[in-house]
Formats: structure tokens, sequence, C-alpha cells
């Protein structure tokens, strides 16, 4: 059916066209159904339906379909009714428990960078990956599929050194110590990091605080072999741009199926040319790992991932029950992080979890006694130095300083109603608690947390100071603390048993 396109901006991000009701029944197509555009080149799209926003005889085109068909406003198209693609098929087999073949796994993922799958669609793999999962070779071809829909950073340094946290711990905060230690003993660890989706911050959250984290592939490459690292935001490139299409989704389903999140790291890992890769592993209540067994059963999924796919992966299991440091929240997180390069000892946490992470990536690159020596450079001013020439190279002070990083404004605190003991705390709720404070997207908010587990606290003590750059935020922020209760602080004493008199 011939059709005259029209430019269509209310969400050019949404791969759909908008058709009247009485050109759908036409043409023989459902709401969510496709059609084939006949341009200068054709490309198949979802359907809309409307009788108030498009005239008949019209079809209403967002800019990134109206690039893929080379048209423009004004210009005849031809629109018919096109069938479901053959990975809707691949979709229903996985649903049905089968195993996949590395063709039909590479159909689904091309498919859905091409936007050829509805949002009904995409929910429907996702959740038949979260229930029947997936075996390690069909991961490993779900891996390639996705690095090949995006580009690939290739080096002429190598080897190419990378690490990545599983995440869910707040306040971990190690990445630019771990780099810069890293690129301080002459190894190369170009590292890319997200933007935080449910958590109170992401590693690029706080980085671009100090300095830009968004750069294209060449970029990156360039920073990387001059000056040993890199901290940029891996969602600036097109590297298996499938991924942040999937998390999407993945955010309101609330689930996080075990095979996406193995193909999702490797395949970021794989893009950008890492031989050796470190994998954290945070284990506790409140993590995304919470027992040791299952943090077990990961580093053998990483590992034999790992081997299929020719990346060195190591892993480390660390402490993931209660926060990293004091800090959470983009500007707290990011002047905790330089005070410590800057030689201050402490929160130990922090320092004892780069040291120990950068010990294991300096041990993979031939450095003996690791940790030692990671510890060495941080203690030498050799890691602040080399964390410096990295901030320079993004855009950022070249003699950057702790004090240069602002915080909110509006601080109010939590204090104990009761003596006793940190006993436990609440990771989910301290996530909660700075979000409602406006983390991450408001810099300057977040917690600091004064009390970890096992520290005396006295009535009356400060538990956590609450910073926000709105006042409104802070007080909600407050009120939500005081409800959650995210520090349980416990007597020494469990149970008073007494002697029954008879």
């Amino acid at each position: 059916m011939k059709l005259i396109a029209r430019d269509y901006d209310l969400d050019s991000k949404i791969m759909r066209v908008v058709l009247h009701d009485d050109d759908c029944l036409e043409i023989g197509v459902k709401e969510g159904e496709r059609v084939r555009i006949d341009g200068v080149k054709s490309y198949v799209v979802a359907v809309n339906k409307s009788d108030t926003l498009v005239k008949r005889g019209e079809v209403l085109v967002p800019k990134s379909v109206m690039d893929k068909i080379g048209g423009k406003d004004g210009m005849e198209v031809n629109v018919v009714f096109s069938p479901s693609p053959e990975s809707v098929k691949s979709i229903r087999k996985k649903m049905d428990g089968q195993r996949l073949t590395k063709d039909e796994i590479s159909a689904i993922i091309e498919d859905i960078v091409e936007a050829r799958l509805s949002l009904i669609e995409e929910s429907a793999w996702l959740t038949a990956l979260y229930i029947n999962g997936m075996d390690v070779d069909e991961i490993a071809d779900m891996t390639t599929a996705m690095v090949d829909t995006g580009d690939r950073v290739v080096f002429d340094r190598t080897p190419v050194f990378d690490f990545h946290s599983v995440g869910g711990v707040p306040g971990n905060k190690v990445t630019p110590i771990v780099v810069s230690i890293v690129a301080a003993a002459g190894l190369m660890l170009p590292k890319t990091s997200s933007r935080a989706i449910s958590s109170a911050c992401g590693t690029s959250d706080f980085v671009e605080t100090f300095c830009e984290v968004e750069m294209d592939a060449a970029k990156l490459k360039r920073i990387s072999e001059e000056v040993g690292g890199v901290l940029a935001w891996g969602g600036s490139m097109n590297l298996a741009p499938v991924d942040d299409m999937l998390i999407k989704i993945e955010y309101p389903l609330n689930i996080n199926p075990r095979a996406q999140m193995l193909a999702s790291i490797m395949s970021k890992k794989m893009a950008i040319g890492a031989t050796h890769l470190l994998m954290d592993i945070p284990t506790g209540p409140g993590t995304k790992v919470k027992t040791i067994e299952e943090a077990r059963a990961y580093v053998h999924d990483f590992m034999e991932l790992g081997n299929r796919l020719g990346i060195n992966v190591e892993c480390a299991i660390t402490y993931g029950d209660q926060p990293v440091g004091n800090a959470v929240g983009p500007g707290l997180e990011a002047r905790e992080c330089i005070r410590i390069l800057e030689g201050m000892g402490h929160p130990s946490s922090v320092v004892e979890k780069a040291c120990e992470l950068a010990g294991i990536i300096l041990e993979m690159g031939g450095i003996p006694r690791g940790a030692d020596e990671a510890r060495r450079i941080l203690d030498s001013g050799e890691a602040l130095k080399k964390f410096r020439e990295i901030v320079a190279a993004q855009g950022g002070k070249p003699d950057i300083k702790s004090d240069d990083i602002a915080i909110g404004k509006h601080m109010l605190q939590v204090v104990s109603t009761k003596a006793g003991y940190v006993h436990h705390i609440k990771n989910k709720d301290i996530v909660q608690i700075a979000r409602a404070a406006g983390a991450p997207g408001d810099k300057g908010a977040g917690l600091l947390i004064l009390k970890k587990k096992g520290q005396r606290v006295e009535k009356g003590d400060v538990l956590m100071e609450i910073y926000a750059d709105v006042e409104s935020k802070c007080q909600r922020a407050k009120d939500m603390a005081i409800n959650l209760v995210p520090l349980e602080i416990e007597g020494m004493l469990i149970e008073k048993v007494s002697k029954k008199i008879l």
C-alpha cells in the first residue's frame, strides 16, 4: 500500500511506526504486528494504530526508522504486512526448555538489535532464560553473537587486562584505585563501567564528578595505550549494544537471568579486547550472590566461559554483606576514593579490597607478591600520580584533590535509639535511602555510614549522615531511614534463661 511518510519525533527511540486504523485494516496488520516499509531501502518495523494521531494515507515514521529506509518527510513509501521473524519460533523453543543452536541464538540477538522483535517477544526471551537457563555452550554462543552486533576495540598493545564486579553491594568505589595501581605498575587496563540502574551509584556515576566518562572507542584506545588506564562509560560506545537494550526490559520485570548476565559481562570484555579478566564476586545477604556456594558456581561459569572465549579469567569472592567503606552516592564515593589515593588509609575495607584485587591483576601480569606490591604503589603516591594522569587525559583537573568534589549542601543525621552493637546492615535499605536523597542523579546526594558491622553504639550516637542537593529529598531520606532501620542494633545478650522454681 502506497503511503506518505511523515516525520514522527514523539519518541524516536521507539522503533515503531503509526498507521491509521483504516489503513491497518486494508494492509491486514494488527497492533504490535509488523510491516515492511520500502523507501530507498527496506526495513521491517512494528506498528502502532491510531485514528486521531495520523491521517489516512500517511504513516508516521520516527527518525531512527526514517534513517533505516533512507527516507524523508513527504516521501511516498510502500507499506506491506511482514510476518514474524523466524527467531520468534526459537524463543518459543527456549520457553519449552529446549537447547538452541548457535544460528538460532544469533538470529534472536540480531533481531533484538534491529528492533524486529516486539517488547512482548523480548520479554518472553528474557523470561525463558530466567526460567530455563542455558548451558555453557549456549552462553558462549550468545556472548559471541552479542559482540558481533557492535564494535570491537583492537589494541596495538598487549596484554589487555580488565576486571569487573557482578555488583550488588553499595559503596563499591574501588575501580579508580585498582585501575591507577595497575597502570602505575606498567600494565594496561581499559576499564569500561556502567551507570546505576537500580543501585545508588554506578562507577561511571561517581567518576563523572571529576572527569569525562563519555568517549568513543578511538579515544578509549588512545588514552589506554598512552596512559595505561581509562575510566569510561561503556554506554557511550557501541560495544555489545544489545545488552543495554535488554537491561531496560530486565529492570521493570525485576529479573536478571543468569545466562544473560554472564553473556552480558563477557561480551563487553570480548569487545574491549581483554586477554586477562578478574571477576569480583561480592557475596552475602543483600547482594546479588547470597551464598558462598552460589559464588563458587559463578566462579566455575566465568572460568568455563573464559576458556571457550579465549580470555584468561580469575575470580575473587569478596565480602559483601555490608557497604564497602562509609560513603554511598556519587560525590561522596568520589571524595572517599580520592582520599584513599591521597594517602588516607581509611576506610580499611576499601583499601584492602582495592589492593587485593589489584594484586591479583598484577600477578596475572607476572608481578610477584601482587597485593604487597599494590599496597606499596598506593602508599608511595605512584597510584595518585597515575590517577591524575588518567583524569587529565579525560578532561578533568590534572591536580584533582578530594576537596574539589562537591557534596550535597543539605545534611541530616540519623541517631541510634538504643545502645548495643551493629549486628547487621541491610544493603537494599541503604540503597533505597540514598536514592530517596537523590542519588545517583543528584551528584551530591548520598550517605555517610558512621557505624559499621560489629562496632559499639551508644544511645544517641550518629549512625549515618544523609546528604542531598534538595532539602525536601534530604528529609524524605531521613524519614525513610527511621522507618526502615537499615542498621540493626543488638546487645550481646541473646536470651535470658532463668532456673524454674519447683
